[in-house]
C-alpha cells in the first residue's frame, strides 16, 4: 500500500534539491565563467596585439601621439616613395575617424596638446637643407580638408663636434661628424610650462620653441643643447631622436638611435650624460606613471622599460612573422610608443633600411600596422 504523505513528501524534497542543484550549477558556471574572462584578460596582458591597419596604400607609420581624453590615436608616416604621406586619426578602438595627406613630404614625430587640442607634427621636408623642415600643427578634430599651419622652422646649425670614445685597450678613438648635416626634426616633448622641444636626428641637437601655443609665426627656435654625444655614426644613421621628460622636469632624456643609447640631459647644469646602453635601435620614448622609461628598440622589434638606474626591468615583445594579408604579427620596427592608461600602442615602422634585397622581413610587409600592448601587471 502507498503511503501518500511519504510519497508526496519525497518529491517535494527532490524538486527542492534539483531547483538548488541548478542554481548551485548556474553559480559555478558564472564563477568559472568570470574566472576564464579574467584569466583571458591576464594572458593577454603583456602580449601584442594589432591596434589598427593602415589604409590600402599608406605605408611606414612612425610617428604616435594619443589624446588621453576621449582615446584618440593619432599616427604619421614617414615615406619617400610615391604614395602621399599622412596624418592618421583611429578612435580608442581602432576605426579610423580621419586622414589628412601631407603629399610628399615625410612626418617623424608627433604630439597631442591638450590646451588648445592641437597635434604638433615634425615634417623632415626633402632632407635638403634651409627651410626644408618645419614643425606644423592641426587642430586635433581634423579631416581631409583641415588647414595644415606652419608653427616653425627648424635652422641649420650643422653638425657637432668631434667625440672620443674610448676602447677596451685603453686607445681612443675620435669620430668627426660631417659639416653639412640637414635639419631632421624627429620627436617632441612639453615642459610643464608649455614650452616644446624638437630633437634634430642629423645635427645631433634638440630645440627650444617657447610657449608654442602663443608665440607670433613663424615661432622663434633657440638651442637648448647641440652635443656630439646627441649625433652618431652608427646604424639606423639617426642620432637625437625619442624625447621625454622625468616627472619634475629637472631632466630631458633622449634616445640616440644609432649609438644604440638613452641619454640624459641636465637642466640645471646642462651636461649630457649616458643613462642606458646597449639598447638595439632606441628611437621612441615614453614614461608610465610608475616612473619607469619605455623605450621602442626598433632593432630588436621589442620595447624595453628601463628603472631609476637605467637597467632593463621589462621586455615586451617579438617579431612573430608576416601574416596572410602582408602585415607583421607582434613588433615589426618598432619607431614610437605612446600610453594611454595602462595601454601601450605601437606604430610598426617596417621600413627596409639595407641595401641587400632579400636579407630584411620589412621586405615582405604590404600592409602596415600599429600594435597595442596592455600593461596590467608590467
Amino acid at each position: 500500500m502507498r503511503h501518500p504523505s511519504f510519497s508526496g513528501g519525497f518529491n517535494y524534497h527532490k524538486e527542492e534539491f534539483m531547483k538548488k542543484l541548478l542554481i548551485g550549477f548556474i553559480y559555478l558556471l558564472l564563477i568559472v565563467g568570470g574566472l576564464g574572462i579574467a584569466l583571458a584578460d591576464d594572458d593577454d596582458d603583456g602580449a601584442v596585439r594589432t591596434f589598427a591597419t593602415l589604409p590600402d596604400g599608406v605605408r611606414f607609420p612612425e610617428g604616435i601621439a594619443a589624446n588621453p581624453a576621449n582615446g584618440d590615436i593619432y599616427v604619421a608616416t614617414f615615406d619617400f616613395g610615391p604614395n602621399a604621406n599622412t596624418l592618421l586619426r583611429y578612435n580608442r578602438r581602432g576605426r579610423l575617424l580621419a586622414r589628412l595627406d601631407f603629399k610628399g613630404t615625410p612626418l617623424l614625430g608627433l604630439i597631442f596638446e591638450p590646451v588648445q587640442q592641437k597635434v604638433y607634427i615634425a615634417n623632415v621636408g626633402n632632407l635638403a637643407g634651409a627651410g626644408a623642415a618645419k614643425v606644423q600643427r592641426v587642430p586635433a578634430d581634423f579631416d581631409s580638408n583641415t588647414s595644415i599651419e606652419d608653427v616653425a622652422n627648424i635652422p641649420v646649425i650643422g653638425a657637432p663636434g668631434p667625440r672620443t670614445e674610448g676602447n677596451p685597450d685603453g686607445s681612443n678613438d675620435t669620430i668627426t661628424f660631417g659639416s653639412n648635416s640637414a635639419p631632421a626634426p624627429n620627436a617632441f616633448e612639453f615642459d610643464k610650462l608649455g614650452n616644446l622641444y624638437v630633437s634634430d636626428s642629423f645635427q645631433g641637437a634638440v630645440f627650444r620653441i617657447a610657449d608654442v601655443k602663443g608665440c607670433a609665426l613663424p615661432c622663434p627656435v633657440t638651442t637648448l643643447v647641440q652635443d656630439p654625444l646627441l649625433a652618431t655614426a652608427g646604424f639606423p644613421p639617426f642620432g637625437a631622436n625619442g624625447l621625454a621628460f622625468n616627472g619634475d622636469n629637472s631632466a630631458l632624456f633622449i634616445a640616440n638611435t644609432g649609438d644604440d643609447r638613452i641619454l640624459k640631459f641636465d637642466m640645471a647644469t646642462k651636461v649630457v650624460s649616458v643613462f642606458a646602453e646597449s639598447i638595439n635601435g632606441a628611437d621612441g620614448i615614453v614614461f608610465d606613471r610608475r616612473g619607469r622609461l619605455w623605450v621602442a628598440a626598433n632593432q630588436n622589434d621589442e620595447v624595453v622599460a628601463l628603472n631609476a638606474n637605467g637597467r632593463p626591468i621589462v621586455r615586451l615583445g617579438e617579431f612573430e612573422g608576416i601574416d596572410r594579408d602582408g602585415a607583421p604579427k607582434g613588433l615589426l620596427f618598432p619607431a614610437s610608443p605612446v600610453i594611454v592608461g595602462n595601454e601601450m600602442f605601437v606604430t610598426n615602422l617596417a621600413l627596409p633600411l639595407t641595401p641587400a634585397a632579400g636579407d630584411e622581413p620589412e621586405e615582405d610587409v604590404t600592409r602596415w600596422t600599429v600594435s597595442r600592448i596592455k600593461l596590467r601587471r608590467h
